[in-house]
């Protein structure tokens, strides 16, 4: 979903390099890394442009239910509202009215992309959806569905368990 333009092939060689580095380096068999010391991830936030859009698009179109729906504590006017993602987690939006922040842009530091799982029978669920509403994504390896929500943000759905990537352990 990238259009950064991929390094040429001398370099790939050479990334592989490091990534084989770096994993020798710091990762570790399951049996021999210490616990974490977080409990999970409490909530990931976005910025929404239009809350009533977000809301028909997270809700409506994901069936993200809308757990709650407060004022930013940190900018008078702002809207802060949260969606159940399952097992606890939540996807958290703030708007910013009266503040022209501009378009999505993929920064250095900013948000590549959120993956979501989802059981694979409503991942395909999802995707009839996505043709119906004529929502724009692309489906890879049979499991992940990317798309860009309402304002841009890079969303994936994979109806991998949590834990697993592609059938690879990742937890």
């Amino acid at each position: 979903m990238s259009d950064t333009p991929a390094p040429g092939d001398a370099d790939l060689s050479a990334l592989a390099a490091e990534r084989r580095r770096l994993r020798e380096a710091y990762l570790r068999p399951a049996g021999q890394r210490p616990a974490s010391t977080a409990r999970g991830v409490h909530h990931t936030a976005l910025i929404s442009s239009d809350v009533e859009r977000t809301i028909a698009f997270y809700q409506g179109l994901l069936g993200f239910p809308l757990t709650e729906l407060i004022e930013n504590r940190d900018y008078p006017g702002s809207t802060h509202f949260f969606f159940d993602i399952g097992n606890g987690n939540l996807l958290a939006f703030f708007d910013f009215p009266g503040l022209d922040i501009g378009p999505y842009a993929e920064v250095l530091g900013g948000l590549h992309h959120v993956a979501i799982s989802m059981d694979p029978d409503r991942w395909a669920e999802i995707v009839r959806r996505f043709e119906d509403a004529g929502v724009e994504h692309a489906v890879h390896s049979e499991v992940s569905v990317y798309f860009s929500d309402p304002d841009g943000a890079r969303i994936e759905l994979i109806s991998d368990p949590l834990g697993e990537m592609y059938g690879h352990e990742v937890l």
